[in-house]
């Protein structure tokens, strides 16, 4: 099989996005613009990728990491000059280069892959991804002549009447074979308006020489958005988010609101899950069979089990056994694991703790730096104080211990097995096993004194 390489274009600062972030770092659907791009064309098995960066390089470089090699475009003078600096690592190779634009999220690892397999069956020395959009303006329109070959790309501004009634555009995404390409891209002008040497110009070159440049046409015109500032950023979004959430219930998952759920890329969700409105899930979460989100949780970096419901409440980075029941509004900090039947009620924030199996944090509750056995209940209130100011500390509570309402457990502590602790307790040293442990001042009752109080407002 030919050789199949890519270059991406990533070179750009973006000045319609109005942002310290470089055009193609801004996210969709929480991954970085160019890296979808890079993402979809690795399903094609490419023999090299180049990716040409200039502003920003270095940051575009770290998101990008070894996933590609890289070029950097010193002055932007424009597309064709662009590609021309990955002449070096690509001149003599006989294949098929794809030239993909960076700011282009939607199109997918099929459309190129057809894109590719289109461009050899012709055996064309240039193919142009086009599409058919019923309001073309401010696209270069594609001009085919009598037998359904390219004969030109026009600008809009360049375009005849009947020309710009022409509903076939040119998306910016070309096959070329790699030795014709380099070749051309020689013989590109910059004299033109922008004094820029324009990746299209290689289209008329490779006809004036008899070559043949055909047209690939995608049904699918949405997915060849160029994203160029804030509003195409947000269409984008919407269509990404849309692509996913389809994906998901196509594979069993039951979206109650597809329009207000936001479910990012790399989220694996198992069939019989059930989401409701207002849920966002991002990073690298998985979702097990039976569980229910939502409504209106966020659920990042997060493992969650069979059967377990999340309601209205926030988790990150943390695992989250089955048959648990979260929230509503709990919050589950990074670095902690839920065993399997644990419960966490509203208003209980636990951080960086591990909760055993069947235990219950029912309510008003933090937990943070702490190791908690199984069948343990701690009554709302309660607070392991972590903190010392400078250090955190641990707090250790064993199985089938009992934490009253209201208590203090002052890191670091140790409650033992099966032990009591009373409500209202400030538990500085360890409780032994199967101990009840009583930390305050016994309770003393005055006679009468709310009476003289009362007399003395009066007076």
């Amino acid at each position: 099989m030919t050789n199949r390489n890519a270059v991406i274009l990533a070179a750009g600062q973006g000045t319609r996005m109005k942002s310290k972030l470089y055009k193609v770092l801004h996210p969709v659907a929480g991954r970085a613009m160019v890296q979808h791009v890079i993402d979809q064309l690795n399903t094609v098995k490419l023999d090299k990728m180049v990716t040409i960066v200039g502003f920003g390089a270095d940051i575009v470089k770290e998101q990008i990491g070894d996933a590609s090699e890289f070029v950097v475009q010193e002055e932007q003078l424009g597309t064709g000059h662009a590609v021309l600096q990955a002449e070096h690592l690509l001149k003599d190779q006989e294949g098929t280069t794809i030239v993909a634009c960076g700011d282009t999220p939607l199109i997918t690892g099929e459309t190129f892959q057809e894109l590719f397999a289109h461009h050899e069956r012709e055996g064309a020395a240039a193919t142009i991804l086009t599409a058919q959009t019923e309001n073309p303006a401010g696209y270069g329109r594609v001009i085919r002549n009598e037998t359904n070959e390219v004969e030109r790309i026009v600008e809009q501004k360049d375009a005849s009447e009947s020309e710009l009634l022409v509903k076939e555009i040119n998306t910016g995404t070309y096959c070329f074979n790699n030795k014709a390409l380099f070749q051309a891209l020689h013989e590109v002008s910059n004299d033109n308006a922008q004094g820029e040497y324009y990746l299209p110009d290689v289209i008329e070159i490779l006809r004036n020489k008899s070559e043949k440049v055909s047209a690939f046409l995608t049904p699918n015109f949405e997915e060849t958005l160029g994203v160029n500032d804030r509003t195409a950023l947000a269409q984008a979004e919407k269509t990404m988010r849309k692509r996913i959430n389809e994906k998901h219930m196509r594979n069993g998952v039951s979206i109650i609101d597809p329009d207000h759920t936001y479910i990012e890329p790399d989220v694996v969700i198992e069939s019989d899950v059930i989401i409701h409105p207002g849920t966002i899930i991002k990073g690298a979460s998985t979702i097990k069979t039976n569980a229910e989100i939502g409504p209106n949780s966020e659920i990042n970096n997060c493992y969650i089990g069979e059967d377990t419901i999340v309601k209205q409440s926030v988790a990150n980075d943390s695992k989250i056994g089955d048959r648990v029941k979260i929230g509503p509004f709990a919050h589950i900090r990074p670095e902690s694991n839920v065993g399997n039947d644990a419960k966490l009620g509203n208003f209980v924030e636990i951080k960086k703790t591990v909760l055993g199996d069947n235990s219950k944090v029912s309510h008003l509750s933090y937990i943070g730096d702490a190791d908690v056995g199984s069948n343990v209940n701690i009554g709302c209130g309660t607070i392991t104080v972590n903190y010392d100011g400078t250090n955190k500390f641990l707090t250790t509570i064993g199985d089938d211990a009992f934490i009253g309402c209201n208590s203090n457990l002052i890191a670091p502590v140790t409650v033992g097995k099966g032990s009591y602790v009373a409500a209202g307790s400030t538990i500085t040293d360890d409780v032994p096993e199967d101990a009840l442990s009583v930390a305050r001042a016994r309770q003393t009752n005055k006679e009468g004194y709310a009476a003289k109080l009362k007399s003395r407002k009066k007076d």
